[in-house]
């Protein structure tokens, strides 16, 4: 449902309604809800990518975002496999994790139930729109989604789309809420603890920090990423080229997109020379410390600048990276403790026991060995897909996929105990 005249409070209590409605459907039922989805969305290509084009035309090129706001033929296609891929999954409410009986006959169970509405603010990338929606609709949760103003007619038609395969199915529209863009309104949202029962935020560090410091609801924080490549002396540079360019070039909008190299300086000369052609391909900007810079430029790598004290712990989303020589593992774990988001990191290594190391005391939501961080989404991960990647220790941590839209209930059954 996209919300126009009614006030803040009223939706807000429709989605409370609804999400009542969405809890009690069979499995089945809510498989068939996304069913009908999945077949709508390709029956609306054209016109998803109509309303995209809206969007993308009051976007520059010269923003990183964009990419993050595109949709295509393929992208969409993606979404719909996604959505299958969902189906296919196991119900993750109604399970039951404990059982224990008293000597009296009371029957204590704990079960797990859907969490009830669910607030995502998110920018720029309607795709997040269908996630959101398929992950909400399968666990039995409603969800009130806050899309950016530059993505408002792709989330629009989305929503759209959406309200559709619900109403085919005799079910509300407001299961899936799409809220006003007015700035004004977000902070409506943040204090309606009456009616939402999580506020996850999805997009750059200044929105999770400004939803972390307003929001009176329970939060989760997605999204903002700082993650790290280390190539240790014990590397295959050869794979540890292809790791970094992949790292780095695929999407480089994305939270799981390289941002630092950390080199041993052993290697570095060799290093260096490895990554020039994969990364002056695509015109990436290293802002390199002294001795990385040396070996760069020694290799006449075009696109080259020193980097500064704000170069290290910054997502650049964009065909940019640092790069900075360390002195063996031992630095490298501190520079990633000092610097990191806390959201993927990798060590590209052959020595078993530096692998070790990494692996148990890196602090981090996902962590990689001999392999790119790319791979960190919840449809990777065999999730179906992700309301995002929580950089946090409760209540989810890394994918924020079904499983994590439930919560526990203790349920109580006797025949007239009293205490």
């Amino acid at each position: 449902m996209e919300v126009q005249a009614l006030g803040v409070e009223q939706i807000l209590k429709q989605a409370r309604k609804s999400s009542k409605v969405i809890a009690a459907l069979p499995e089945l039922d809510r498989n068939a809800v996304l069913s009908t989805l999945a077949e709508l969305l390709a029956q609306h290509i054209d016109y998803i990518l109509v309303k995209n084009k809206m969007d993308l035309d009051n976007m520059p090129d010269s923003d990183p975002k964009k990419d993050r706001l595109m949709l295509n033929a393929s992208r969409i296609e993606g979404l719909i496999q996604s959505i299958h891929q969902i189906i296919s999954l196991a119900d993750p409410s109604g399970k039951t994790s404990y059982a224990h009986q008293l000597e009296n006959g009371l029957l204590i169970e704990k079960k797990s139930v859907p969490l009830g509405v669910v607030g995502v603010i998110f920018e720029s990338r309607p795709n997040v729109t269908i996630d959101i929606a398929a992950l909400c609709i399968k666990s039995g949760n409603a969800a009130v989604l806050r899309g950016g103003t530059d993505a408002f007619h792709s989330n629009s038609a989305l929503v759209e789309i959406i309200g559709k395969a619900l109403t085919q199915h005799g079910l509300p529209t407001s299961i899936i809420t799409l809220f006003p863009t007015d700035r004004a309104l977000v902070g409506e949202l943040l204090s309606a603890t009456k009616y939402v029962d999580i506020i996850i935020p999805r997009g750059s560090a200044g929105l999770i920090q400004f939803v972390r410091e307003n929001s009176k609801i329970p939060t989760i924080e997605t999204g903002a990423g700082v993650c790290h490549t280390y190539v240790s002396k014990h590397a295959n540079l050869e794979q540890a080229a292809a790791i970094i360019v992949n790292a780095k070039v695929t999407r480089p909008s994305v939270c799981n997109s390289l941002d630092t190299i950390l080199a041993d300086k052993e290697i570095v000369d060799d290093l260096a020379q490895k990554i020039h052609s994969g990364l002056a391909e695509y015109k990436v900007e290293i802002f390199a410390d002294d001795l990385a810079y040396k070996s760069l430029n020694a290799n006449n790598y075009p696109f080259l600048a020193k980097a500064s004290e704000e170069d290290y712990g910054r997502e650049f989303l964009d065909f940019k990276c640092s790069f900075k020589t360390v002195d063996g593992l031992e630095e490298a774990l501190d520079h990633i403790e000092n610097y990191s988001s806390r959201h993927s990191e990798a060590i590209i290594s052959e020595d078993k026991n530096e692998i070790s190391r990494f692996i148990n005391e890196v602090d981090a939501a996902a962590v990689y060995a001999n392999a790119s961080t790319r791979f960190t989404d919840g449809g990777e991960f065999g999730l179906g897909a992700e309301i995002g990647i929580s950089t946090q220790k409760l209540h989810a941590r890394g994918p924020f996929a079904l499983e994590k839209l439930t919560t526990e209930k203790w349920v109580a059954v006797g025949n007239g105990q009293v205490r």
